[in-house]
């Protein structure tokens, strides 16, 4: 498929890009979707393109964050390539936690949090920021997006979930294995309860004022709390993902929850009011809408290691998870994780071209 092949499929979606059409996404997420079902990918703007990686090479990995130019750009690039469905904002979720007093460092060993949070002095220290501010650049960009992009294509804006968010900040980086947050639990756990009461008001606020700038739809990534048992997730991230769903709510947007290694989760997922569940590759997605029924949308969930096959195995596993979601109107194609920064481009040519074609 052609760029202009792509950008023509788009325009037909929806139409004159001036009409109402909510588009392909949207109406999926409301659960009134039909035909072929949406498609993004999560981490679409990254380092398995070309044209990323040259604006890479000039600059660092936080100036394309909060330089609105240059992450308007970005966030761009997937859709001029391949004409997604939705376009979601580049940026990082940890800029939310350094702007509410972590100091965020990034290395070569990836950001790192120059103070982790592991007393309760620390996590007071902490405070709920004006959106505004610090975090002023990734709403330009949401607003820069929605006014460039035709009616059809959906603006998504994110946040990382308070547990997840909780974890970054208390084991300090990424390479931990998550030792020191389950410490806290059973330790501490009334400071773990304060540090994401704290970030539930942050969070909602920030993606309440994402919606305000001009996202359609918002997700929460809950990446972390795969390590936890459904009592866990109940006690430490259900109550927290509710409240903020319900501050969303309030604007009309839809949302998404994501959560990796969920496959022992997905009952307590779905109480947490998100309207769509994002599933990682370990769930059948068939099985999960014979399980949860028609109430609630779902995403996903091709495996992000499938993209290194040829482009014919690519396009056979795609179609495959297309058939076993056949007529779900409820339905958005996604992988089921972030896009690898190795992933061949024609693999995921072909991906959207399979779900393009698909009747």
């Amino acid at each position: 498929m052609t760029r202009t092949e792509s950008r023509q499929d788009c325009d037909k979606v929806g139409g004159d890009p001036s009409a109402s059409s909510p588009g392909r996404f949207v109406a999926a997420a409301s659960g009134e979707g039909g035909g072929r079902p949406p498609i993004w990918i999560m981490r679409q703007a990254g380092r398995y393109l070309p044209e990323y990686q040259e604006i890479r090479a000039r600059h660092s990995f936080v100036e394309m964050c909060s330089q609105p130019d240059l992450a308007f750009e970005v966030s761009m690039q997937p859709f001029e390539r391949f004409a997604m469905d939705a376009v979601i904002v580049f940026y990082d979720i940890l800029f939310l936690a350094e702007a509410m007093g972590a100091p965020l460092e990034y290395s070569d060993r990836g950001p790192v949090f120059l103070e982790p949070l592991r007393s309760l002095d620390r996590v007071r220290s902490l405070n709920t920021p004006d959106p505004g501010g610090h975090t002023a650049p990734v709403l330009e960009t949401l607003s820069r997006l929605r006014a460039a992009l035709p009616r059809e294509v959906a603006v998504l804006g994110f946040a990382g979930a308070p547990f997840t968010m909780a974890a970054y900040l208390v084991e300090g980086d990424f390479r931990r294995s998550g030792d020191r947050i389950k410490r806290m639990m059973f330790e501490e756990p009334a400071t773990l309860r304060e540090l994401l009461d704290t970030l539930t008001g942050a969070t909602a606020a920030y993606l309440t004022a994402q919606v305000e700038a001009g996202a359609e739809a918002v997700q929460l990534f809950d990446t972390w709390a795969g390590l936890l048992s459904p009592q866990e997730y109940d006690d430490f991230c259900v109550p927290y993902q509710r409240r903020i769903f319900e501050a969303v709510a309030a604007t009309g947007a839809p949302t998404i929850l994501y959560v990796n290694g969920c496959a022992h989760l997905i009952d307590p997922m779905a109480s947490s009011g998100a309207d769509i569940l994002s599933l990682d590759w370990r769930v059948q997605l068939a099985d999960a809408r014979r399980h949860l029924g028609p109430g609630v949308g779902l995403q996903g969930n091709l495996d992000p290691s499938t993209l290194f096959g040829s482009p014919e195995e690519v396009r056979e596993r795609t179609v495959a998870l297309l058939e076993s979601m056949r007529g779900d109107s409820h339905h958005v194609f996604n992988l089921g994780h972030g896009i690898l920064p190795e992933t061949p481009v024609a693999s995921v040519e072909a991906v959207v071209d399979a779900v393009k074609s698909f009747e």
